[in-house]
């Protein structure tokens, strides 16, 4: 423990102003992608598609992040991140064909990897560790309330610009978004855990296949658990409009239902990452799938707007305790030197859950029916709760683990 408390008022504005701006920026896009798409000739899959494209980027991108941030420092890798991703808007709103925008759009998810890495990395190292659940799990919830007011920002702006209108909401926050990453102040390089002395510390870093074998055991463990989270996560957001729409809801009530569900997500962040500083992440983790399974078990039960907007919220309150559970994991089991490396490893297993969720969902419907595609993943979110209560450690073990 530090002599000094730690003040975590002291590294907001450098630490959160950003995401909450790059939350907004991809918040304010994510609605008219689809419509920009079809505005340039694309039919209704290849816009689907076209959407797609900002997971597929961040996928791909994740294991080039960690040699940029690990080059180059955090402080960089934000910049550069921010000002790639402001560059890919104003490419996305100027883009003369389909193909200029897709390629706009894979930019963004490109430089969402770069970005969340160097976040997270940044993070990890500057808070010390009996803070550092509620300093994640506060970065998962700024980035919430960015995406969440971003649309908001992006409609207003499309009172007066059209579909451009959201793409310069994305540019102009996305830019300043650099200016206050370039004002973090850099970690000052590569840090020794304990007892290993500096000559460990000016090592060269270790290289992403040394990091996958000596971790291999956790990645197969509890990186199958954040895997089972991403997926989980990623469908609820698809199948809450679905089953609305299942059940003959209006869009102006599946919006209200999505949005009140969205919204208790986002308050509870903060009590969220104490419990898991004081008790422990199982306190968090294990709960989290298990709300969130069996909420999604009992979603296809629902017949009318009252009983589903019950399962919408118990949706956002098991989400909302989880709000920075994967970064605070990964966080907690990457070794130092190596922890870009390490954490570009974890990101591509969230992304690879966060694909994999949806295209479950789409495959069971596709042979059975929406109703079994839901439940399929109830069951992942039960099975998730149970990989996470056996393999994440208890508090008092945590410290063993680096």
């Amino acid at each position: 423990m530090p002599q000094e408390p730690f003040n975590l008022r002291k590294i907001a504005v450098g630490a959160y102003g950003p995401s909450l701006l790059y939350g907004a920026a991809t918040g304010s896009i994510i609605p008219v992608i689809v419509l920009s798409a079809t505005e340039l000739g694309a039919d209704v899959a290849t816009a689907a598609l076209i959407l797609t494209l900002t997971g597929i980027g961040s996928l791909v991108t994740n294991v080039p992040a960690t040699l940029i941030t690990s080059r180059f420092g955090e402080r960089w890798a934000l910049v550069a991140a921010s000002l790639w991703c402001s560059a890919a808007m104003i490419l996305a709103l100027s883009a003369p064909n389909l193909a200029v925008f897709a390629a706009a759009i894979f930019m963004v998810g490109m430089a969402g990897a770069v970005f969340g890495l160097a976040r997270q990395s940044y993070l990890t190292e500057a808070v010390p560790v009996h803070f550092r659940a509620r300093a994640l799990s506060t970065l998962g919830g700024v980035t919430r309330i960015g995406v969440f007011l971003g649309p908001f920002a992006g409609a207003l702006a499309m009172s007066f610009l059209g579909l451009d209108g959201a793409y310069w909401v994305g540019a102009g926050a996305t830019l300043v978004a650099a200016v206050l990453s370039f004002q973090v102040p850099e970690l000052g390089g590569p840090r020794a855990s304990p007892g290993q002395g500096t000559a460990a510390a000016a090592a060269a870093p270790p290289t992403l296949r040394a990091i996958f074998r000596s971790h291999v055991r956790v990645f197969g463990t509890v990186g199958v658990g954040v895997l089972l989270i991403a997926a989980v996560r990623a469908t609820r957001q698809a199948v809450l409009p679905l089953w609305a729409q299942e059940i003959g809801l209006d869009p102006a009530t599946t919006s209200l239902i999505y949005g009140l569900s969205g919204a208790i997500d986002m308050l509870i962040f903060y009590p969220a990452g104490k419990v898991m500083d004081l008790y422990g992440r199982r306190w968090v983790a294990v709960p989290c799938m298990l709300i969130m399974g069996v909420s999604l078990l009992l979603l296809p039960l629902t017949r009318d707007a009252l009983s589903l907007l019950a399962v919408a919220l118990l949706i956002g309150f098991g989400n909302g305790i989880g709000s920075g559970i994967v970064m605070t994991l990964g966080a907690d089991f990457s070794p130092s030197p190596g922890r870009p490396q390490f954490l570009g490893i974890w990101r591509l297993l969230t992304d690879v859950g966060t694909m994999a969720g949806p295209g479950t969902v789409s495959a069971v419907t596709a042979v059975a029916s929406l109703a079994g595609g839901i439940w399929t993943t109830g069951a992942l979110g039960l099975v998730g709760a149970v990989v996470l209560w056996l393999w994440v450690p208890p508090r008092e073990q945590r410290g063993r683990q680096r």
